[in-house]
């Protein structure tokens, strides 16, 4: 046995395990508050967050100590300041780099251990409407401030063609919209234009038609129950996958119902995790991210449908290719990226 390695990798572990008690402690000052109130990065006292925030003093200070020492939060002379660089990723929501809700989702892992532990000993099966509740919003908290950065400056802009008939009033569908942050988005900055979101989870549809009414975009958005091989309709200008297509069980299927739902100048955007094509390119703090929670949530979501190709959250561009190829397109290219995610087109 090699000691240096041992004492290597334990002190990996250790870390990693202080990340995972990390994270439940982001939830707790997400949802306490904590970091709201620092979000102006002036010094505190754990006295005065706990008043201001309504919160016991002493385990304020706990909790500051434990942000202290992860290197989190300044610690100077007794008082805690969130330098802005943290409050953008953990108290200001509208941020682009806004973290604390994806937070939520790993704490579902835990909450749905037992349920992987039965998939495991199984068919390896677990539908994503069999998840704790957290998993939902914690989902939608984790992509909406990607989406809000991104996806009109950026991806949109970056497809032959679509801006322009966005701008003029355009047919969109998005496909696994779940509570439809990605659906508003796109119907707030185009209001020439009609969307239709498509999620076969039906409290999150529920969810999504509130989001449609409180962004101000009802009138022009539409949500309902189906799946990504029964929506109807076939005079599509856009098809919108955001995040979903590795998900689910039968991905060829759902591409080939893209290509009849299609107009013939149609396009579809595929916002996929970014990946590599092979496992030694995805040894990345991103790639462990994306398998970490793939075990638990993509591949066993497909393997709980028909066809069940588990493709993952770390597919790769080469395999997604693959798949619209065996659906009959003949364009597909990336058109951007980012460190999370891979834009890719698709045309007939």
């Amino acid at each position: 046995m090699n000691e240096a390695k041992l004492n290597e990798f334990m002190g990996k572990l250790v870390s990693d395990m202080g990340g995972a008690a990390m994270l439940a402690n982001i939830i707790l000052g997400d949802e306490l508050g904590l970091y709201r109130a620092m979000a102006d990065s002036q010094p505190v006292t754990p006295e005065a967050l706990g008043s201001k925030t309504g919160c016991n003093a002493r385990l304020v200070r706990e909790w500051l100590n434990a942000h202290a020492a992860s290197g989190y939060i300044e610690h100077i002379d007794g008082q805690f300041r969130l330098p802005e660089e943290q409050a953008m990723a953990l108290a200001i929501e509208d941020s682009p780099v806004y973290v604390a809700g994806g937070a939520v989702v790993i704490a579902s892992l835990f909450h749905d251990k037992d349920k992987l532990v039965a998939a495991m000993r199984g068919d390896g099966s677990l539908a994503w409407g069999d998840h704790h509740p957290c998993m939902f919003s914690g989902t939608e908290r984790f992509f909406r401030p990607g989406y809000r950065a991104h996806l009109v400056a950026e991806w949109l802009p970056a497809l032959e063609g679509v801006v322009d008939k966005l701008k003029t009033g355009a047919k969109v569908v998005d496909i696994g919209c779940g509570h439809g942050a990605s659906t508003v988005i796109m119907a707030q900055a185009f209001p020439a234009s009609r969307f239709v979101g498509i999620d076969y989870h039906a409290p999150s549809i529920d969810i999504a038609t509130q989001r449609a009414q409180e962004g101000g975009v009802a009138d022009r958005v539409s949500f309902a129950q189906g799946t990504a091989k029964n929506y109807p309709g076939n005079d599509y200008d856009l098809v919108c996958y955001f995040d979903c297509l590795h998900d689910m069980g039968d991905p060829v299927g759902a591409a080939q119902h893209a290509y009849q739902s299609l107009k013939p100048d149609g396009t579809v955007l595929l916002v996929e995790p970014y990946a590599n094509d092979k496992l030694d390119e995805n040894m990345t703090p991103v790639g462990r991210l994306f398998y970490a929670a793939s075990t638990f949530i993509c591949t066993p979501n497909s393997l709980s449908q028909e066809v069940g190709l588990g493709l993952g959250a770390q597919a790769g561009e080469a395999r997604l290719r693959k798949v619209f190829t065996e659906a009959g397109f003949t364009h597909f290219r990336r058109a951007a990226e980012t460190p999370f995610n891979l834009i890719l087109e698709a045309r007939k």
